[in-house]
C-alpha cells in the first residue's frame, strides 16, 4: 500500500466514523425515550442495559454502514475534488480507477463484515431485544412466538400424517398435547394417537409417547383395537421422520430465522408448495446479497464524488444520494414480489444490487473519460 492509498483511506475514515458514530448516538438516544422507563422501573444495572443495547448493535450496523459508507464518500472525495487533490493525483499518471481502488478494496472488507453479522447475529437482534425486556419485566405473560408455539397443526406430505400440539419449542424435544391421525393413500384415517408428551431423541431420532393412547379404525371409522396407556406406561416409535423442528417450522418467521436456520428449514420442508417457500428462499438469498450493498454503494458514490468543476457538486451529489434511494426502494419492491412468490428468490434480492452495480461501473467509465453523467443527455454545440 502506497503513501497516496493510505492518504485516501485516511480521508474517508474520517468521516465514515463520524457518520457511524452519529448514526448509533441517534438511534440510541431514540431507543432510551421509548425503553427509558423500563429500565428506571425495573432497576436495570448499567451491564444490563448495555448488554440489552450490544446485543442490538448487529442489526443496527447492517443499517448504518451502508448510510455512513455513501456520506463518507461524498464529503471526502468531493472535499479532494475541490482542493485539487485527486487531479493532482491523476497528473502524477494514476488512472481513476487506481486511485480509487482503495475505497474499492475497503467497501469489500466492510461487505464481508457486513455478511459475518448478517449470518447470525443480526436476525437475532429483534428476538434478543424482546427477550431482554421480558427478563426485566419478569415478564411471565405469553413469550415470543420464535421460542414458544401454541396450537399448532401440521400435515406431513411425505408420511401423510397430521399433527395437532397444544404447545412445543421449535428448539426444544418435547411436545404437549399431541394429536396424530395417520392417512392411508386414499385420504382415510387409519391409526390415531393421543399423547400428553411426546419426546423427541434427536440422537436416535425416536419418539417416546408418554400418558396417552393408540386406536385403530378401518375405512368407515369404526374401532377395531385401543392401546391405552393414559395412567401409565409409554410407547416408542422409530420410524417418524418428523422432527420438533420440522413440526413448527411453518409457523416461523424467516426474517427472525438465521442463516443456518433458513437452510435447515429449506432442507426439512422441501415438499411444501412453492408459496409457502418462497419468503424463506427469497431471505436466505438476502441475507448473502444485502451486505454487498456496502460494495455497491462505493461504485455509485466514489466515481459522483470525484468532482472536476465547482459547478457539478450539487449535481453529482444530488445524483448520488439519488441512485442510494433507487436501491432501497428497488430492493424493498423486488423482495416484496420474491416473497408473494412473483419474482424468482434469487432474482428478487441480486438484481436491484447488480442492476446499480453495472451503473456504477458505467459511472465510473464516464469519470475516468472526463465526462458528467449529465453530458448524456446535453447535445453538443455544432
Amino acid at each position: 500500500m502506497t503513501l497516496l492509498d493510505r492518504y485516501v483511506l485516511r480521508s474517508f475514515f474520517e468521516p465514515f466514523l463520524l457518520a457511524v458514530g452519529s448514526f448509533l448516538s441517534l438511534w440510541l438516544v431514540f431507543d432510551l425515550s421509548d425503553h427509558g422507563v423500563d429500565f428506571l422501573k425495573t432497576g436495570a444495572s448499567l451491564a444490563q442495559v448495555g448488554e440489552f443495547y450490544l446485543l442490538q448493535l448487529p442489526q443496527i450496523l447492517l443499517l448504518a454502514i451502508p448510510v455512513a459508507i455513501l456520506l463518507a464518500l461524498l464529503f471526502s472525495c468531493s472535499r479532494m475534488s475541490r482542493t485539487n487533490e485527486i487531479i493532482s493525483m491523476l497528473a502524477s499518471g494514476r488512472s481513476l480507477g487506481r486511485v480509487l481502488l482503495p475505497l474499492f478494496a475497503l467497501g469489500a472488507l466492510l461487505s464481508l463484515g457486513c455478511l459475518a453479522l448478517n449470518y447470525k447475529l443480526a436476525p437475532r437482534a429483534e428476538a434478543a431485544k424482546r427477550e431482554a425486556l421480558s427478563n426485566l419485566r419478569g415478564s411471565t405473560g405469553k413469550q415470543n412466538p420464535r421460542d414458544l408455539v401454541e396450537g399448532h397443526l401440521f400435515r406431513d406430505r411425505l408420511s401423510n400424517r397430521t399433527w395437532f400440539v397444544r404447545r412445543l419449542r421449535p428448539n426444544g424435544s418435547v411436545l404437549e398435547g399431541v394429536q396424530i391421525l395417520q392417512q392411508d393413500a386414499q385420504g382415510n384415517i387409519r391409526r390415531k394417537w393421543y399423547a400428553a408428551r411426546a419426546v423427541h431423541d434427536p440422537a436416535t431420532k425416536r419418539w417416546t409417547l408418554q400418558r396417552g393412547m393408540i386406536v385403530d379404525v378401518n375405512t368407515e371409522g369404526e374401532v377395531l383395537k385401543i392401546d391405552n396407556f393414559q395412567e401409565q406406561g409409554q410407547r416408542q416409535i422409530d420410524d417418524w421422520a418428523e422432527t420438533p423442528w420440522r413440526i413448527a417450522s411453518s409457523r416461523l418467521d424467516p426474517l427472525q430465522l438465521t442463516t443456518p436456520e433458513l437452510e435447515e428449514y429449506l432442507r426439512h420442508n422441501a415438499d411444501f408448495t412453492p408459496l409457502q417457500l418462497a419468503p424463506f428462499r427469497t431471505t436466505l438469498q438476502d441475507r448473502w446479497a444485502l451486505p454487498w450493498s456496502c460494495l455497491v454503494v462505493v461504485f455509485l458514490a466514489a466515481p459522483l464524488s470525484v468532482i472536476y468543476s465547482r459547478r457539478g457538486i450539487l449535481q453529482s451529489v444530488g445524483a448520488a444520494i439519488l441512485l442510494f434511494f433507487l436501491l432501497l426502494m428497488g430492493r424493498s419492491l423486488f423482495l416484496a414480489l420474491g416473497r408473494a412468490n412473483r419474482l424468482d428468490p434469487a432474482i428478487a434480492a441480486w438484481a436491484p444490487l447488480g442492476a446499480l452495480f453495472l451503473t456504477g461501473l458505467f459511472l465510473l467509465w464516464l469519470r475516468s473519460a472526463n465526462r458528467d453523467f449529465a453530458s448524456l443527455f446535453l447535445r453538443r454545440n455544432a
